[in-house]
């Protein structure tokens, strides 16, 4: 991350949030072929198009929000993710596809920012505006139903106020303005409060494997299938990373089959294309 904190006391720290790799000991010659993943990502195509394992169907839900994350819309295939500069991130067997959605002019959408964006975007396109809260690294609580009024928190130090500055709105720009607001003070340990752990068998769309920290990382999923004879499940992992990003559609670097797709008994560790994980790392946003 940059330097876009000013709460002195844990703005250092929110500096490292999302800003380290997985270890190198991770191998990723046995990936398929990113081609080969990329010709069952059509032009124009949602989330939900992504061919799922031999034998394996779709997890079926009737939840809202599972199924917002499975119609997320991608870009063409064989795009490549964007910073918020414009420049291009380099695919070296991390990503499979590039979720289609505006991330902003500034150095803030980056992993936890991407998974709190997710959630809170589908509650306000929505208007579930009462759902959608999140905590500054420092414990204050911000919700959007305030925000929407016209108040805004006023930082001096480590200490938040609300201020009156603005008329209602529920504009998009209002919401933006909202979610950078906490794209800049929350990070992965604020996030990783709020959230509850849950067992891996359990696991549904939506749960995002977390480690809050300095540095931490957070990905969400955004997709799960099962087999139909065996009744083993798979999933699909979405993240951002640092310098703020575009979402991407990750790859499995330790299985050559499944592409997209990881087995829900992965062992003790979870490996993805730049970070490790472990069981433990699951959690859930709470209703």
């Amino acid at each position: 991350m940059n330097s876009r904190f000013t709460l002195p006391i844990f703005s250092l720290l929110i500096l490292l949030s999302c800003g380290h790799t997985k270890p190198e000991s991770t191998s990723l010659e046995i990936m398929a072929p990113v081609d080969e993943v990329l010709d069952t990502i059509k032009k124009d195509s949602v989330i939900g198009k992504i061919t799922p394992p031999n034998g394996y169907e779709r997890v079926q839900s009737n939840d809202a929000y599972k199924n917002y994350l499975r119609t997320l819309p991608l870009k063409p295939s064989g795009s490549s993710v964007l910073y918020y500069n414009g420049q291009q991130k380099d695919n070296y067997d991390v990503y499979a596809a590039v979720v289609d959605l505006p991330i902003g002019k500034r150095d803030l959408h980056q992993c936890a920012d991407a998974v709190m964006r997710l959630r809170a975007e589908h509650l306000w396109k929505t208007k579930q505006y009462k759902k959608i809260h999140f905590k500054y690294t420092n414990g204050f609580n911000v919700p959007y139903s305030k925000w929407r009024l016209g108040y805004r928190v006023k930082v001096k130090g480590n200490k938040c106020t609300w201020v009156k500055t603005a008329d209602t709105s529920d504009s998009y720009t209002t919401y933006w303005k909202y979610m950078e607001a906490i794209f800049n003070y929350a990070g992965t340990m604020s996030l990783s409060k709020e959230l509850k752990k849950v067992d891996r068998d359990s696991m549904q769309i939506g749960d995002v494997f977390i480690q809050g920290g300095f540095p931490g990382h957070a990905i969400v999923v955004v997709d799960m299938a099962v087999n139909t004879e065996t009744k083993k499940k798979v999933f699909m992992l979405a993240q951002s990373y640092m310098p703020a990003q575009e979402l991407q559609v990750l790859m499995n670097p330790n299985d050559s089959n499944n592409g997209t797709w990881y087995d829900l008994n992965f062992g003790d560790t979870l490996d993805t294309p730049e970070w490790s994980f472990t069981k433990e790392n699951l959690k859930r946003f709470e209703e």
